[in-house]
This record gives structure tokens, C-alpha cells and sequence, in this order.
């Protein structure tokens, strides 16, 4: 809102700096050939000072200016003050020689009657006998916060009324036509000039010190017969060390004062246009609120990574256009569209990274809960690769059931609760000896479980491990017995074989399972029977004893061979007893 009406506003610091970088990118203008500075320099000073009482070199100097077939003379120095006689004579009858405007200042005020028009106080008028001679203007211009020139005003409100500018009554002498102010454009003959608001017109800024055509003023009086200044506008003004005027701009810190002024009259007159008007302030609305919309949406409902990169380069997109116009003298505001949409867009980014971590740590929270009705193993690789078995595969594992005996009774001793505490301890140390020995627990069925090894790339033969597993199992079985204190020994039994097995996933497209099939599965659970009936702890079948490269942790009780229940033919197996 403080944009479109053209009140300052926080983004003034940041626009003034994006401008000035607009104007370091595409540096100096070419220099204006229609108007030229006369300037009253150190050496002028040095000889005379036309400032204070010697006028009369200010009337030789603008007499030589008119000699020399100027146009117009704008003369920039405020003649508010009376000197000696003969001197005001000299520069009155001067001034009567050429079209001239002299000047006339004040100090800005606030406009009471918010008429949009800029107010001049404390007016500094031109005494009576040069204001009958010349035209007068007021040479005030608007500067940004950092004191560079941005605007200068067509007109002022003053204690004498509506008065036109300096550079509008010089513009309007060289071209011979009448100004039409309006609230939205300056009309000079065919010339339109667009205002912004408050009648100002955006100053195009038209390079360092130099750039407009500049004379020493001495030069002038002493070669005024062999210069051409015809169909010029001359601008006499100060250039003297700490006299006059002096502007900071992106292309110099110290710009005279008379040299701002000749570039706004070589704007009026026919150089380069900057155009900051009111359809244009209404363009850099609609854009920032549209931006704002494009920018936010996409970095609040696209993931993170696709939402702020896209966000981000519409608006670098976006900037590019308001640069690359800016050399076509189109000035919208850079700094309007990063506020609005900019930081919209990192608050809606954030909160799309928070958003997402939350996700993430739901998803995370899921993902480890679910893994617990895996092994981790399995859990992990799942994970990393979703399309795990989906397709079954045959491989050669080391299989293994483990079975209690004599819990049936002593879980009728315990009672439900108790019974579900004891098989958790019991579940904790099987997982810990087993996936130690990097196996797999792959099902828990009550006072039992399968166990699996060699399933992912195992350090060692899986053989050896399964049966330094079996050994310890068994051993902690008794042992976590006898720690519970119950009434009946507390033992079990244990299979294991090597063969071919079919891993896969069963169930269907909403729950799947993750399990091992096959002959190999069927008789490794027949061999707790036998083991029962030989009153051994382990069984194992002779495909499994070759297998094992290491030396028996212990010595085999006994080996026999058995018919198998559902099975052709007989197995050879080896017994321990623990």
C-alpha cells in the first residue's frame, strides 16, 4: 500500500540498493549532445567570485555563453541577495540578452492539503530586477534516504502559488512550446513525459561527473568567439570543491548539483526516459500478489525439494524481468516482489520443512515400529530395497527350529501373565544369541521359533555359527530355568539342517510375510520328534555336519539313522544331549 500510493516504506533501503546495482549494470547513458554545463570550477573561483559581489563576471560569463549562440541559459546559482549597482545592472541586462531561467529554492514541507503535489517552504526568490528579465524556476529535487537523486518535480506548491520547476521552464524556452501538466504526464510539444506521483519525474541517471558536456567557465570567457553552443541548452552552475550542490549516485559519490539538473533537462528535451508512473506502480502490485500466490502455493504443497527450488526460480525469473526492462527505462521495483513474495515463500518453505520432519519422523517411528515384526535384518533390508522378495527365491540356508519342553505344564503353573513375561525373556535371548551369530529370527510361534542363517552375506560359515547358536541356546534354556525358580527342569530341543529353501512373501497385496518353504523347512520340523524319541537336545542332519568346517564345540553323543514322519526314505542324523 505504501508502494502504490509512493510513501516510503521499509523496502525503501532495499529498492535503493537494487536500483543502484539496476544502474551499475547497465552504466552510463551516451552523453546528452543537446545540452551543455558551463561551470564556475576552482580555476573560475581562483580569478573572480561571481557568487557574491562580482556579478559582473557572471554577466561576462553568461554574455560570452550567448555569444557563443546557446539556445537557452539555465542558470543554476540563487540571486536571492542584492550586490553592488553596476554589478546587478551588468548580469540584469545579462540575463535580457538570451531566453534564460534562473533559480529559485526552498526546503520541502508536508502537504497539508494532500494534494499530492510537492510543498515548498522558506521559498528563496530571485530579486525583482532579474525576475523581470528571465524566467524562474525551482531547482529542489527529491532525493531516496541514502541522498541520491530520484525524482525531480514538475511544479511546486508555494507561498506564490503553483511555480514550475527549473528544468521545466528551461526544457520549455529550448523547445519553444508550452508545457500541459496533468496529474499523470508533462506534454512538451509532441513530447510526453510520464510522471509518478506527486507530479515527479523518475530521474534516469546519466553517469559520473563529465558525462553531460562540461566547460570551465574561464574557457568560455576567454574563447567564447570560437565556440559553438548554437541549438544548445546551457546549464551554468558550481562544480567549485564545497560549494553547491553535491548528490551521492551508483556512479559517483559527489555529483555537482548543476549536472543533475542538465540531465533532467536532456530527459525533458528529448534524451532517455525513466518510467516509474502509476501504471506501473500498479504492475508491480498485481505482480508482487501474484507472485506471492505462484511462489507459496508450490513451496507449501510440493515436497521440499521441488517446491522452494521452483519458488525460488520464478522469482529469480521475475527479477530478471524487472532488470532487463530497466534498461529499456521501465523502472519497476525489484525489492517489492522479494518482500512479498519472498519471504512468504521461506516461511512457507519452512514450514514445509517442518511438515516434512515431522513426516519423516512419523514415517520413521512407523518404519522402526514395523520393523519389530521383522528381524532387523530383514527390517533394514526391506528398507533399502521395498521390491525384496517379490519375486520368490530358491537358495541353499542353514535351517533350525528350537522348541521348549515342558513349558505346557509349567505355563499352567504360571497363569497367562506370568507365562507371557517368561516367553519375553525367552524371545529376548534367543534374538540376542542368534543375531549375534548373524541369524535370522524368522518367526516366533509361541514357546518356539525358525531360525535362519547365512540368508545375508555372513562372516563365517553359517554352519559353525548355527551350531555354536544351538549349543548356547540350549545351555541358557536350562539355566534361565533355574533362575526362575520353577518346580520342573526347564530344557529343549533343537533342529537343523542345510538345504535348498524357497525364500518368499506370503499373504497378499495388504499384508504380506516374509517366510522360507520348501522340503528343507518340513524335515528340519520333523527332527524334534526324533530328537524327542533318541532323548537328545539337538538333531542334525548329515547334510548339515558336512557342512561345518570348524571342530565340534562338542562331541556328538551319538548318530543314527531314522525314518522321518511324511518322508521317503531314511536321514542320518547326529545327536547331542545337553
Amino acid at each position: 500500500m505504501p508502494h502504490r500510493a509512493g510513501l516510503s516504506s521499509l523496502l525503501d533501503p532495499l529498492e535503493t540498493a537494487l536500483v543502484n546495482l539496476r544502474f551499475s549494470t547497465f552504466g552510463a547513458i551516451e552523453r546528452p549532445d543537446n545540452v551543455v554545463i558551463v561551470a564556475i570550477d576552482d580555476a573560475t573561483l581562483a580569478v573572480a567570485n561571481p557568487l557574491g559581489q562580482g556579478r559582473q563576471t557572471l554577466a561576462e560569463i553568461i554574455d560570452a555563453i550567448a555569444a557563443a549562440g546557446a539556445s537557452v541559459v539555465g542558470v543554476d546559482i540563487l540571486l536571492t541577495d542584492t550586490g553592488s549597482s553596476s554589478g546587478d545592472r551588468a548580469l540584469a541586462a545579462a540575463l535580457g540578452n538570451r531566453p534564460t531561467v534562473i533559480a529559485a529554492a526552498g526546503s520541502f514541507a508536508p502537504d497539508p492539503a494532500g494534494q499530492g503535489i510537492p510543498v515548498v517552504q522558506d521559498l528563496l526568490w530571485p530579486q525583482p530586477m532579474f525576475t523581470d528579465l528571465s524566467d524562474v524556476g525551482i531547482v529542489n529535487i527529491s532525493t531516496d534516504h541514502s541522498g541520491t537523486p530520484r525524482h525531480v518535480p514538475m511544479a511546486f506548491m508555494t507561498s506564490r502559488g503553483l511555480q514550475p520547476s527549473f528544468v521545466v521552464q528551461t526544457a520549455a524556452l529550448f523547445t519553444g512550446d508550452t508545457p500541459s501538466l496533468s496529474t499523470t504526464a508533462l506534454t512538451l510539444g509532441e513530447r510526453v513525459i510520464p510522471l509518478d506521483i506527486g507530479l515527479q519525474m523518475p530521474l534516469r541517471l546519466a553517469g559520473p561527473t563529465g558525462t553531460v558536456t562540461t566547460i570551465p567557465a574561464m574557457d568560455i570567457l576567454a574563447e567564447s568567439a570560437s565556440m559553438d553552443l548554437s541549438g544548445k541548452v546551457v546549464i551554468l552552475g558550481v562544480t567549485a570543491t564545497g560549494l553547491g550542490d553535491r548528490f551521492p549516485t551508483p556512479f559517483d559519490p559527489d555529483l555537482p548539483g548543476v549536472e543533475v539538473m542538465a540531465t533532467a533537462v536532456s530527459q525533458l528535451v528529448g534524451g532517455d526516459l525513466l518510467r516509474r508512473d502509476d501504471m506501473v506502480r500498479r504492475l508491480d502490485v498485481v505482480s508482487a500478489i501474484l507472485l506471492a500466490m505462484i511462489c507459496v502455493v508450490p513451496a507449501l504443497l510440493l515436497p521440499l525439494s521441488i517446491g522452494v527450488p521452483l519458488a525460488a526460480g520464478v522469482l529469480a525469473l521475475w527479477v530478471a524481468v524487472v532488470w532487463l526492462v530497466f534498461g529499456l527505462g521501465i523502472w519497476l521495483s525489484a525489492a517489492l516482489p522479494l518482500a512479498s513474495a519472498g519471504l512468504p515463500s521461506a516461511l512457507a518453505g519452512m514450514l514445509r520443512y517442518t511438515y516434512e520432519k515431522r513426516r519423516a519422523a512419523r514415517s520413521d517411528r512407523a518404519v522402526s515400529a514395523l520393523k519389530k515384526f521383522q528381524s532387523p535384518a530383514l527390517g533394514d533390508r526391506i528398507t533399502q530395497d521395498p521390491d525384496f522378495l517379490l519375486v520368490p527365491e530358491t537358495r541353499n540356508l542353514v535351517v533350525s527350529f528350537v522348541d521348549l519342553t515342558g513349558f505346557t505344564q509349567i505355563s499352567q503353573d504360571l497363569g497367562p501373565e506370568d507365562s507371557e513375561a517368561f516367553l519375553k525373556k525367552f524371545h529376548i535371548f534367543l534374538e540376542q544369541t542368534v543375531e549375534s551369530r548373524d541369524g535370522i529370527v524368522l518367526n516366533f510361534m509361541g514357546d518356539g521359533a525358525l531360525l535362519v542363517f547365512g540368508m545375508f552375506e555372513p562372516s563365517g560359515n553359517p554352519a559353525d555359527k548355527a551350531l555354536q547358536a544351538a549349543i548356547a541356546m540350549a545351555r541358557q534354556i536350562h539355566a534361565l530355568g533355574t533362575a526362575e525358580g520353577f518346580a520342573r527342569p526347564l530344557s529343549c530341543r533343537i533342529g537343523l539342517h542345510w538345504g535348498a529353501v524357497v525364500l518368499s512373501r506370503l499373504g497378499g497385496d495388504l499384508q504380506q510375510q516374509l517366510t522360507i518353504t520348501g522340503d528343507s523347512v518340513n524335515l528340519c520340523s520333523r527332527l524334534l520328534e526324533v530328537a524327542k524319541s533318541e532323548s537328545a537336545t539337538i538333531a542334525a542332519t548329515s547334510d548339515f555336519i558336512a557342512c561345518l568346517s570348524e571342530p565340534l564345540p562338542l562331541p556328538v553323543n551319538h548318530s543314527a539313522t531314522h525314518s522321518v514322519r511324511g518322508r521317503h526314505g531314511d536321514v542320518r542324523l547326529s545327536f547331542w544331549l545337553l
